[in-house]
């Protein structure tokens, strides 16, 4: 697939046939699947620029589709936006532990859809800092590569975990609340509950505890987050 393809998962014609149209007209490649497997069956041919998920899909569901899809290493970059008429705080959660990166209810306008993807993209590939390298520690980020390593050794993140390592290793030691880190991780356009920022933590530590890092993400009690390798 080419460097912009979007790949929309949605078993409603209509609604394909209006992302399709949107998609288009703002310069994207579309790739349509009308269920589950049969979008498997395209991510394992080639892996698009991101994906747009219904929740509610015949057979296996979006969700079931992302927690395998999230399994393997070779789409741990690529971002998952979840288009869904669940617009329940305990069904937004769900969405963002299974893997997606933002969450749109429907019905929405196809303008702000293009808009929130466009802002994805830019926060998960920015221009001006793909040659930059992060070091603390034994913890080295690449965002020229997208390679984040801990002595060494290549941890694979999703784009969200990988955004949040990024704003977290250029601010060692200093607290954030959920708020600031939603407005300066995900963007002060894009509008999600900041229980989101604590399943995204808990992602990032669950990750680390692989590598014995676990606690370099450190919870302050009452105030938010900070990240330290002391």
């Amino acid at each position: 697939m080419s460097l912009d393809t979007i790949l929309i998962v949605e078993d409603e014609a209509a609604i394909r046939d209006m992302l399709n149209f949107t998609l288009s007209s703002a310069g994207y490649n579309v790739v349509e699947a009308h269920n589950g497997e049969q979008a498997w069956k395209l991510l394992n041919d080639e892996v698009p620029t991101c994906l747009l998920l219904d929740w509610m899909l015949p057979g296996m569901s979006g969700v079931n589709l992302l927690e395998r899809i999230r399994k393997h290493d070779r789409f741990a970059a690529m971002p998952v936006i979840m288009l869904t008429a669940r617009g329940e705080e305990n069904d937004q959660v769900q969405g963002f532990e299974a893997g997606a990166d933002d969450y749109v209810i429907k019905p929405f306008s196809p303008r702000a859809l293009v808009a929130r993807l466009k802002a994805l993209l830019r926060r998960e590939h920015p221009e001006s800092s793909r040659s930059e390298r992060l070091i603390q520690g034994d913890l080295k980020l690449d965002l020229g590569s997208y390679r984040f390593t801990v002595a060494d050794q290549e941890v694979k993140l999703g784009p969200t975990e990988f955004k949040l390592m990024q704003f977290f290793m250029s601010r060692p030691n200093r607290v954030f609340t959920r708020l600031q880190l939603l407005d300066r991780v995900w963007g002060e356009q894009v509008v999600v509950e900041d229980r989101t920022v604590d399943v995204h933590i808990r992602r990032l530590r669950k990750i680390l505890e692989t590598v014995q890092r676990a606690e370099v993400i450190q919870t302050v009690r009452g105030a938010g987050y900070r990240f330290s390798v002391d």
